[in-house]
């Protein structure tokens, strides 16, 4: 079962991503975070909960390009220091317009969208289905584990 996934503007966003992928990190991580009616959240974790080595140093926040992060979305994920992405992305289940960019401010920066699905949103629909527990200081992390095992380029 896949995704496929469109790189569709935010350069250095879509950057990042395609180095975590072209260098195998995405690889035997998780879905660590899923909320239905929300979003799916991955790409930092492995099964045990444990952050993935080899992080690369964070980005610059690109949530003003006028994106939206409309169902099907990905966008980086980010501690509330609007410019600390790094590998973590996660994929909009829902239109969510409160991550918007507002303006250049903390409060405003929202989240940076980077790409679509464009095939497999079932996937996606199912993911946000699934029963999620409380584990290792995370929320909503689903009882079994969604790994990525694998992430190339077409």
């Amino acid at each position: 079962v896949g995704l496929y996934i469109v790189w569709i503007t935010s350069p250095t966003s879509g950057q990042n991503f395609l180095e975590y992928v072209d260098n195998g990190d995405f690889v035997n991580t998780i879905f660590h975070r899923v909320i239905p009616n929300f979003m799916v959240q991955g790409g930092g974790l492995t099964a045990d909960m444990a952050e993935k080595p080899g992080k690369s140093a964070a980005i610059a926040n690109e949530a003003n390009n006028g994106l939206q992060n409309n169902r099907g979305t990905l966008a980086m994920a980010r501690t509330p220091d609007p410019h600390s992405a790094t590998s973590q992305f996660f994929i909009n289940h829902v239109d969510n317009p409160f991550l918007n960019h507002t303006s250049e401010t903390t409060a405003g920066w929202g989240y940076a969208v980077f790409g679509k699905v464009t095939s497999g949103i079932e996937v996606v629909d199912a993911m946000a289905l699934v029963p999620v527990e409380n584990n290792s200081g995370y929320e909503n992390v689903p009882v079994d584990t969604i790994t990525i095992t694998g992430a190339s380029r077409l």
